[in-house]
């Protein structure tokens, strides 16, 4: 079952369980998911008798265990989640009540199945985020599993309430007769498309950095808002670490492999190696060949100003590397995707 299955991560890891040869079931309330993902899909070979829709949210627990027990759910990829920093600070509660509450009704849904039936998820992988950490104020020490966790925004403050939560499940149910094995993958910025063409990025409203900087480029915006340029960073704008969303989802396929029942495992997925805001526009113009007219304003409430993994665990433990590690590969997946698509979905 891959949650959230019709967004931009969530489709990417289907179509990759898909392409593996697993049967998914998508779970998604097409809030800020594409419909027309399904269609996309179902196109590839021998897939349509492989993938199921449930139009439901996450927390209409009825119809997700209905689904779990009907498809006899093994493993759950849950990605159904609000992700906007900004908006999280603007609106706090209902990133709490979609997150958190959210993951309590999952969770509930698949325990309640295992009641019913003796059967159920014995792995739960969760989308988690680099935004458990916060500001840790070190310009240069990338961020480990074991860096003090302390979020700076309702966003980062949700997962992390999330990981608890997963953290305390798994301790609970490590000695019964139905353990499940638990994963936290804390993503840093996820970026690029599905390089065959099929599947790209597409949010309404689009507030990822890349994302806006192609629609300047594709001339659907006058500009890019450069949010902030007083960072104690080297050009005073905040460093991210940029990861391809394929690269995102192997991590995914891997961890789903290996965890053992009982387990409760947290890995940082990211290169390794930060971009500034004005490293990343360079290297659009050195990808779409467009000049990118900019306007710097205030720091947007909630960001770090610097953000980059230390992978070593998640790479020594599972052997993962990324595939794309060059940011300029990236954005050219990217701007492939949108070149073919360029009203999105929708086109």
């Amino acid at each position: 079952m891959v949650t959230g299955g019709l967004g931009y991560i969530g489709s990417h890891a289907v179509q990759r369980l898909l392409r593996d040869g697993h049967e998914v079931v998508i779970v998604d309330n097409l809030f800020r998911g594409h419909r027309e993902v399904l269609e996309l899909l179902a196109q590839e070979e021998s897939v349509a008798t492989r993938m199921h829709f449930v139009h439901a949210d996450i927390a209409n627990r009825s119809l997700v265990r209905k689904a779990i027990m009907q498809h006899r759910v093994d493993v759950v990829m849950h990605f159904a989640a609000l992700a906007y920093v900004g908006e999280s600070v603007e609106s706090p509660l209902t990133y709490y009540r979609n997150n958190v509450a959210g993951l309590i009704e999952l969770l509930t849904a698949i325990d309640e199945a295992r009641r019913i039936t003796g059967l159920g998820v014995s792995r739960f992988v969760f989308s988690s985020t680099c935004a458990v950490y916060g500001d840790t104020g070190d310009a240069e020490r990338p961020l480990a599993e074991d860096t003090v966790l302390a979020p700076v925004s309702a966003y980062g403050r949700s997962k992390l309430m999330c990981e608890q939560i997963l953290r305390d499940e798994a301790a609970r149910l490590a000695a019964s007769d139905v353990p499940i094995a638990c994963a936290a993958l804390r993503y840093f910025n996820v970026c690029g498309c599905d390089r065959t063409g099929v599947l790209g990025e597409d949010h309404r409203p689009e507030t990822h950095l890349i994302p806006i900087i192609l629609e300047v480029a594709s001339g659907k915006r006058s500009h890019v808002a450069i949010l902030g340029d007083d960072y104690a960073t080297p050009d005073g704008t905040a460093i991210r670490d940029y990861v391809h969303v394929e690269d995102l989802v192997d991590a995914h396929v891997r961890v789903m492999n290996v965890i053992k029942p009982g387990q409760h495992r947290v890995y940082n997925v990211g290169t390794g190696r930060g971009a500034s805001v004005l490293e990343v526009l360079r290297a659009v113009q050195q990808v779409t060949g467009v000049g990118i007219p900019t306007r710097v304003l205030g720091r947007r409430s909630g960001d770090a100003a610097r953000a980059v993994a230390n992978a070593s665990c998640i790479m020594r433990e599972l052997d993962w590397k990324p595939s794309v590690p060059q940011l300029p590969d990236m954005i050219a997946s990217a701007w492939s995707w949108v070149r073919r698509h360029p009203g999105g979905y929708a086109s």
